[in-house]
C-alpha cells in the first residue's frame, strides 16, 4: 500500500468506525436488535425469490419478463459480490473492533461489500422499474436492510454505501439493456 492509500484508509477508518459504533450501540436495546434481526433475515434471499416467483406466476407477461430480469440481475449480483469479497477480504467490524458486537451470525467471513444491501438495492431498482407501485414497499425495505447490516455489527457504513452504488449501477445498466 502506498502512502496515499494509507492516508485514505486511515481517514476513512475514523468516520466509518465511529458511525459503525454508534449504530451498533442502537442494537443494545432488545427491541431494536429484534427488529433489525428480522429485517436483515428478510434480505437473506427467500423474500427476493418469492418476489420473483409471484411476479413470474401471477404477473402475466409483464411479470414474467420482470421475473426473468430480476433473476438475471440477481445472478450478476451474486457473481460480482463473491468476486469482490474474495478480493478485498475486509474483516467484519465485530472481528476487528472489540467495541462492536455481532448481534446476528454472519453468512460469511468478510464485509466488503454488503451482499444483502447490494441485492436489495438491485432487486428494488429493477422491480420498481417494472412495477412502480412496489417502490412504496421495496425502497424503504432496502434502506432498512442496509441499515440493519451496520446496526447488527456486520458491516461498516462504507460497505453498505458501496453496495448501494454497485447495486444501483448494475440495475441501471441492466435497464439500459432491456
Amino acid at each position: 500500500m502506498n502512502p496515499t492509500q494509507a492516508r485514505i484508509r486511515s481517514w476513512m477508518a475514523g468516520p466509518d468506525l465511529g458511525i459503525c459504533q454508534r449504530l451498533n450501540n442502537w442494537g443494545d436495546r432488545a427491541r431494536v436488535a429484534a427488529i433489525f434481526r428480522v429485517v436483515s433475515r428478510l434480505g437473506d434471499g427467500p423474500l427476493w425469490y418469492a418476489l420473483i416467483a409471484v411476479l413470474g406466476v401471477f404477473g402475466g407477461r409483464p411479470g414474467a419478463l420482470a421475473a426473468l430480469h430480476l433473476a438475471m440481475v440477481g445472478l450478476c449480483c451474486l457473481v460480482l459480490y463473491r468476486s469482490l469479497k474474495s478480493r478485498t477480504r475486509r474483516l467484519r467490524p465485530f472481528a476487528r473492533h472489540r467495541s462492536i458486537h455481532a448481534l446476528i451470525q454472519p453468512l460469511d467471513e468478510f464485509s466488503f461489500p454488503s451482499g444483502h444491501t447490494l441485492h436489495a438495492t438491485a432487486f428494488s431498482v429493477v422491480a420498481c422499474s417494472h412495477f412502480p407501485l412496489l417502490a412504496w414497499i421495496l425502497l424503504p425495505l432496502a434502506l432498512m436492510i442496509a441499515l440493519s447490516r451496520v446496526v447488527l455489527g456486520l458491516h461498516y457504513p462504507s460497505d453498505v454505501l458501496a453496495a448501494i452504488a454497485i447495486g444501483s449501477a448494475l440495475a441501471g445498466c441492466s435497464l439500459l439493456l432491456v
